[in-house]
């Protein structure tokens, strides 16, 4: 057995994890340990990415039940997680996860708490028991539209995750003058400060004397992405507002500042849409105070 897996446990017993001697000869034998690895645990429980929990791993700063975690420890029901001077508690739950769908207003932060006090979109979500709402992506100050929420930090980092390719879909109100030039740069990719972008789709919605309307489609959700597209070819969006974020449209009976809780069959639906499968086995880290 590794250090690692002592690091995690206390006590085995020995009766669970016997050998015969003919498995001991075998090279490629491994002992399959109870429980699931820490930081598919934590980051399920919203408490950041499968990459972030590893670096903090790495930098030796989370300890179970008192011992010092390494990386391919797992943790069971019951374990104690101490990290960044806080302790979480290891529970079973049950594989059933909430989702929502928000219309945030203008003015809103996609942030839990603001230094200067500035509205969150967290201050109109429905109040949750033992726990929280962590947001599938972000929407800047200056853009409306649709947010959505979960209670499973698992499903929320596959949905956000460049390889699901789901696509983000705006309506675009831009000021200044649009020729098929640029439409053509923004299709084909420009170089921003970050690398290479493009639309993968741009459809005309409606024209005015100084000012056009597009919806637009990404594969990805990089800050401020759509404006700086648009800024690239010097032209600048006065509006922006999500209506779609994969197979899951926007109401239009929903208002801004209200939120929609999934039905079991959109849920459902969205769950084979996005090639989602829940672990069978799930674990999640409770807060102690």
């Amino acid at each position: 057995m590794t250090a690692g897996m002592n690091s995690c446990y206390n006590k085995i017993k020995e009766d669970k994890y016997t050998m015969k001697r003919e498995d001991k000869k075998n090279k490629d034998f491994k002992i399959e340990l109870p429980g699931e690895r820490i930081q598919k645990v934590l980051a399920r429980s919203g408490l950041g990415s499968r990459r972030q929990l590893e670096k903090s791993i790495k930098m030796a700063q989370l300890y179970v039940n008192g011992k010092l975690v390494e990386l391919g420890c797992k943790v069971v029901e019951g374990d104690i997680v101490n990290w960044k001077n806080r302790k979480w508690v290891i529970e079973s739950k049950d594989q059933d996860f909430k989702i929502i769908m928000y219309n945030k207003p203008l003015g809103e932060i996609c942030t839990r708490n603001d230094e200067k006090g500035r509205a969150t979109v967290f201050d109109n979500l429905p109040e949750l028991k033992g726990q929280r709402w962590i947001n599938i992506g972000r929407l800047d100050i200056n853009t409306t539209g649709l947010l959505l929420f979960t209670t499973d930090g698992e499903f929320a980092n596959h949905m956000m995750h460049p390889s699901t390719q789901i696509d983000r879909e705006y309506a675009c109100r831009v000021f200044g003058e649009v020729d098929q030039i640029k439409l053509d740069n923004l299709r084909k990719g420009v170089e921003l400060e970050d690398g290479k972008a493009r639309f993968n789709d741009i459809q005309q919605a409606g024209a005015g004397e100084t000012n056009q309307w597009f919806h637009v489609t990404l594969l990805e959700g990089r800050n401020r992405e759509v404006r700086r597209l648009w800024e690239s070819q010097d032209l600048k969006v006065n509006r922006l507002k999500r209506v779609r974020f994969g197979g899951v449209f926007l109401p239009k009976k929903l208002r801004k500042g209200q939120y929609q809780e999934f039905t079991k069959g959109e849920h459902s639906i969205l769950m084979q849409d996005v090639k989602y499968t829940p672990q069978n086995l799930e674990l999640v880290a409770r807060h102690l105070r």
